[in-house]
């Protein structure tokens, strides 16, 4: 059986979508998924923080996380299909070909958007090009301070305009930047704490539309 691929798309830029891979990625791993990690966005941010992580000796087992760009995209999300249980995929920001690969190659796009008119206006092109692919989308509120009244009325905001937005959101938590400079997640480092708390829920639904 193939691997189900996650690939995680914003075309606006400090969406918070290499945190979320990286945070996904060791957490799926923890629950002893074969997971493969692929950076194709040529800031190399996730590929960092796992050479930071292997420095640190915190590698747990079934997680590889690798780099590739342009044409071989195909080629080597086919090739970790094969050999992992989940794929996830950072794509970067922007219109680029490599975003249209990633998006293409997924059985599923999570795309994180922050609580502002700004970012929720750019979300859109993300979402067509998904539609475009036929591939489905799911918007998830990421970075979010701690006001509820912001909560909800970017999540009116977007259900305003027909975008699929997740129950859960994500906070603008410390503990969440503290984990990455460490080359490690949230589970790992205060897996006790409301950050690890999100992360389980967003695991919960993205799981079930996976058929993880």
């Amino acid at each position: 059986m193939s691997a189900k691929v996650l690939t995680i798309a914003q075309q606006k830029g400090g969406a918070g979508k290499t945190t979320l891979a990286a945070q996904l990625a060791v957490a799926w791993s923890a629950r002893g998924l074969k997971v493969a990690a692929l950076d194709i966005d040529p800031q190399g941010s996730l590929l960092k923080w796992h050479e930071v992580r292997m420095l640190a000796g915190t590698r747990p087992d079934g997680l590889t996380v690798g780099k590739v760009g342009g044409w071989r995209v195909p080629s080597e999300v086919d090739r970790l299909r094969r050999e992992a249980d989940l794929v996830i995929v950072d794509s970067p920001p922007h219109a680029d070909t490599e975003a249209k690969i990633a998006v293409r190659s997924a059985d599923l796009v999570l795309v994180p958007v922050q609580p502002s008119s700004m970012d929720v206006w750019a979300t859109g092109q993300t979402l067509t090009l998904a539609v475009a692919e036929r591939v489905p989308a799911l918007v998830v509120l990421n970075r979010v301070p701690a006001r509820a009244k912001l909560v909800e009325a970017a999540r009116a905001m977007l259900m305003e305009q027909d975008m699929p937005v997740m129950e859960c959101f994500i906070g603008n938590r410390v503990a969440f930047a503290a984990s990455m400079m460490d080359g490690r997640a949230v589970v790992e480092t205060e897996p006790r704490g409301q950050a690890a708390q999100e992360l389980e829920a967003l695991m919960g639904e993205l799981a079930a539309r996976l058929g993880l």
